[in-house]
């Protein structure tokens, strides 16, 4: 009979094409990836990947015992998940992803509390720039900055995230003022593209300053507030994080930048299980309580 757990091995490395990225995703070394797909090809007698330069590719037989794992998969994701929803004690492991600066300013500091009172609850904060599934079980709960759209989720905003444009006292007082009025801004600028900031926020900012050089573009807002920290140019920013940077001054640009929405998601298989539903509750009371902070243009005048 096949082991399962050498069919988890395959499909993880079929999914991510190397075995750092399959061992990293199961949280083994690289040696028991290698080892247990070899296990399973022995078993079947065929030869599942293919290794090349770009990565291990599926074969066709490969590619016949991944559609089925797949399924297979699928039926245990769903047991998993109907005996959990039962699962009434306090206790056990709890997945959450979100973007890295959220993990870092708002969920880690939230989440250490948890311990006190709940002492038997582990917490796996996860931050990934990549929307991991929850029907996945790549996670328990998610907080994203977009409204997801899939059926089995359970979706709730619990906040708002403003933003901001930003530039450093030093890269003001070498490269002069912004001058909005001119409709030039031919200043340096920060962009990005991902983790905090979405698509609104860079098309307001490439709108605001379309004549501006770009310095430094990256997917990660941390990043992307260091970069301006250290006078890489003007840059569109997560009020309550760049608020936080005293060499960083708010501009007062002639437009504002839109705001993005917090939202709290959960498998609707998940939500019931005691140990999740403590977690979901200490986020929302969380975010609620930053909430001025999170969102400091909500009580200025327009």
């Amino acid at each position: 009979m096949l082991d399962w757990d050498d069919l988890r091995f395959f499909l993880s490395l079929a999914r991510h094409g190397s075995l750092s990225a399959a061992a990293k995703d199961l949280h083994v070394a690289l040696s028991t990836v290698g080892r247990r797909l070899a296990s399973l090809e022995a078993a079947l007698g065929v030869r599942l990947l293919n290794r090349t330069p770009s990565g291990y590719q599926v074969t066709l037989a490969g590619q016949e015992v991944l559609e089925q794992s797949v399924r297979l998969e699928a039926v245990a994701l769903l047991l998993e998940r109907s005996v959990s929803g039962r699962d009434t004690t306090l206790a056990g492991l709890v997945r959450v992803t979100c973007a890295e600066t959220v993990a870092a300013h708002i969920l880690a500091p939230a989440l250490a509390a948890l311990h006190a009172g709940h002492p038997d609850i582990m917490l796996e904060l996860i931050p990934n720039p990549r929307e991991l599934s929850l029907a996945m079980r790549e996670a328990d709960i998610s907080v994203r900055l977009r409204q997801p759209e899939q059926h089995d989720l359970v979706v709730r905003r619990i906040g708002t995230l403003g933003f901001g444009l930003y530039a450093s006292e030093a890269y003001l007082a070498c490269h002069g003022q912004v001058d909005f009025a001119d409709g030039l801004l031919a200043h340096h600028c920060v962009t990005q593209h991902e983790d905090v900031q979405g698509a609104a926020q860079t098309a307001w900012l490439g709108e605001l300053m379309r004549h501006a050089r770009i310095s430094v573009q990256t997917t990660s807002h941390e990043a992307a507030v260091v970069a301006a920290v250290h006078g890489a140019g003007l840059a569109c920013l997560a009020c309550f994080r760049a608020d936080q940077e005293p060499g960083l001054r708010r501009l007062a640009p002639p437009s504002a930048a839109p705001s993005a929405g917090i939202w709290l998601v959960v498998h609707r298989d998940s939500r019931r299980t005691p140990r999740v539903r403590v977690v979901l509750s200490l986020i929302t009371e969380s975010v609620r309580a930053m909430r001025s902070r999170l969102d400091p243009m909500m009580g200025e005048p327009a």
